[in-house]
């Protein structure tokens, strides 16, 4: 007798795969109006008292900034702290710290765009604009550090009458070359990307001298196929010159100490180590920056946790690259057999005049990131904010161990001598921090914080394959607690 399978009488169909959806970018469902309303009321609307409990602190902090190299100017360089060995202190200690705080707005907007991340979104246009006052504040050191800041005009490579030409050997004019440079391109980059934004405010200004000005930077934007496409390819040719600038500007400025013979700086890993750390810190200035911007100005659904969790991430990863970068520095040290070496980084770790800045140094840097391991220290804004403000100080005692504590045990023992800042040390650079804020600030009050059009890019109405019927969608239009301002349905498209 032959066995015969029977099939079951009822047999259920196979199970759909669930398909992870990824985060929003945009939280509760936000509508193309919605997005329009709430950046562009930020420009359009008064400013919260906050903002001018910031402001005002910060224009006066630029005037003392102002007062304080007119004073120099006045009496000569002397009035920094700096005598010899310690011929750059605080005034380069601070022109790299600036750079490197230029350093995340470029990445952001040009290898995550040229990567396809589109979360770079909401946070790009404030990382461009940051540094583009970062590398003002960065500039002004080194011009005023020449003394005769009337003759600076000479480190341009062009004739002049005494027939003085640049030493094109020198680390120090490459970075003249690498920072103008970076500085240009950068602005170029963030204003190209503005023009749409631009359009925006002007079509919803009324008659007068803002809808005149914005229409006069908007270039005669008006949204059209054409445009949209010298637009994209614009931005990303950009983005392409740009990148390489991200890895170059900081490598030249390491250069200004790796091709010098000076133990503690005659080292090779200088480069990536001075790029990751300018990225390091400049991503902590960014969460600075944007997480009061966020509660301030209720861009929550715009600024997601998820933009947050991502730049913690990078900050984790950066910070254990400049972690691994200090370890390495130590094994140099120790593996070259360089009684000179070996003595720097004893003097600089152990027994020095200011070994405290290093431990401090390697503790807001390497042990403080260390948090971003776990989700909740990613998704609690208060650690965030405070791992950020660790970084930011911990990249500025960086600078100073690898330039001031090296100067001051230097070469001839009968020589060394410790670092005091002066008044007008400590006033100009919390006076750059003013300009810096200030500009910021001016930024909020007149430009888009968040670029528009990209952010509306990233909308699922945004793919030309979306089902509008399977959307849940909010359309409520919320006028960022303005009930007040009405705004024609015309312009909210």
């Amino acid at each position: 007798m032959e066995a015969t399978a029977t099939a079951p009488a009822s047999s259920s169909a196979p199970a759909t795969p669930r398909i992870l959806e990824r985060e929003p970018l945009v939280l509760n469902h936000r509508s193309y109006s919605w997005i329009t309303n709430r950046i562009c009321g930020i420009v359009e609307n008064k400013q919260p008292g906050l903002w001018w409990a910031l402001f005002i602190p910060s224009v006066i902090l630029a005037g003392v900034m102002v007062f304080c190299f007119t004073y120099l100017i006045a009496a000569g360089v002397g009035v920094w702290g700096q005598k010899q060995p310690v011929a750059w202190a605080w005034d380069i200690t601070n022109f790299v710290f600036w750079i490197g705080i230029g350093h995340a707005g470029t990445l952001i907007s040009a290898i995550l765009f040229l990567t396809r991340q589109k979360w770079r979104t909401s946070v790009n246009r404030a990382a461009e604009a940051m540094t583009i006052f970062a590398v003002m504040c960065a500039g002004v050191y080194p011009m005023f550090h020449v003394g005769r800041v009337w003759m600076v005009w000479f480190l341009a490579p062009i004739p002049n009458a005494n027939a003085i030409w640049q030493n094109f050997k020198s680390p120090l004019l490459w970075d003249v070359f690498a920072v103008s440079t970076y500085f240009s391109v950068s602005v170029v980059f963030w204003y190209i990307g503005l023009v749409p934004d631009l359009a925006t405010l002007r079509d919803r200004c009324k008659p007068g001298l803002k809808k005149l000005l914005y229409g006069m930077f908007a270039l005669g934007w008006r949204g059209a196929n054409r445009h949209w496409s010298h637009y994209e390819t614009a931005y990303m040719l950009l983005a392409a010159l740009s990148t390489p600038l991200v890895l170059s500007v900081h490598s030249v400025v390491s250069f200004d100490f790796a091709t010098s013979v000076v133990p503690g700086w005659h080292t090779t890993i200088f480069p990536p180590y001075f790029v990751a750390g300018a990225i390091f810190g400049g991503f902590a200035m960014v969460l600075t920056l944007m997480i009061p911007c966020r509660k301030i100005y209720g861009l929550q659904d715009l600024i997601t946790p998820k933009h947050i969790d991502n730049m913690a991430k990078i900050i984790l990863l950066t910070g254990t690259i400049v972690g691994y970068a200090y370890c390495m520095e130590l094994f140099m040290a120790y593996y070259s057999a360089s009684p000179y070496e070996g003595a720097a980084f004893k003097l600089r770790t152990l027994d020095g005049p200011s070994v405290w800045y290093y431990y401090a140094m390697f503790f807001c840097n390497v042990i403080s990131p260390q948090l971003f391991w776990f989700r909740w220290a990613r998704h609690n804004m208060w650690t965030v904010m405070a791992v950020s403000m660790c970084v930011n100080a911990g990249m500025w005692y960086e600078r100073y161990v690898i330039i001031v504590t090296t100067l001051e045990v230097h070469m001839t023992p009968g020589a060394w001598r410790t670092f005091h800042a002066t008044w007008v040390d400590n006033w100009t650079f919390i006076g750059t921090f003013g300009f810096f804020m200030m500009n910021f600030l001016l930024f909020l009050r007149f430009l888009p914080v968040i670029a528009i059009g990209e952010v509306k890019g990233v909308l699922p109405e945004s793919n030309p394959h979306h089902d509008p019927h399977g959307e849940k969608g909010v359309q409520e239009e919320d006028l960022m607690g303005y009930p007040d301002r009405h705004v024609p349905k015309a312009a909210n498209a």
